[in-house]
């Protein structure tokens, strides 16, 4: 159904305590009547260090070519939605649901950064058009903030048209 890049995985989710505090302490926020995401930067993993060195290099150059592989670094999402600003469980799972399908839509294009998204109370009673429009600014401000402004968004297949209509 979905293509394997394009899956919301556990490698795509902020999901530590650590990973959420580490985004809130000094952010780079993007915020309008819907929406605020706070986003920072990854820092690159150095994977490496599991890299045995043997006299045969060509058992060394296998192993690296694998160290680079696992080294490939996306996009994080991390939801905060409270329920102070959708009281109702269904409002709350709709907000998270269209934010990971625009995310997931997203993935490909968005810099190595982790994303806190949170909700404002006006979010529950938005339309999911409003709030995938909504969406779509945001990553287009951070692509701009971080470096890759010159990326066009990609559009889902069709999906986002269907799961719009409310």
């Amino acid at each position: 159904m979905t293509d394997k890049g394009a899956c919301y995985s556990r490698q795509v989710r902020l999901l530590k305590a650590e990973e959420f505090s580490r985004v809130f302490k000094n952010p780079i926020r993007s915020s309008d009547r819907y929406l605020t995401i706070l986003a920072i930067s990854r820092v690159t993993e150095n994977t490496d260090s599991n890299v045995t060195h043997t006299d045969e290099p060509d058992l060394q150059i296998t192993e690296s070519v694998q160290t680079e592989q696992t080294k490939i670094i996306t996009a994080r999402l991390g939801l905060a939605i409270s329920k102070k600003h959708a009281k109702k469980a269904v409002d709350r799972n709709r907000i998270k649901r269209i934010i990971r399908e625009s995310f997931r839509a997203n993935l490909q294009t968005l810099p190595s950064i982790d994303l806190v998204v949170m909700a404002k109370p006006v979010t529950k009673n938005a339309d999911n058009q409003q709030i995938f429009h909504s969406l779509e600014l945001h990553w287009n401000k951070l692509r701009q903030k971080f470096g890759l402004e010159d990326q066009p968004t990609r559009q889902s297949d069709g999906l986002q048209s269907r799961n719009l209509q409310k």
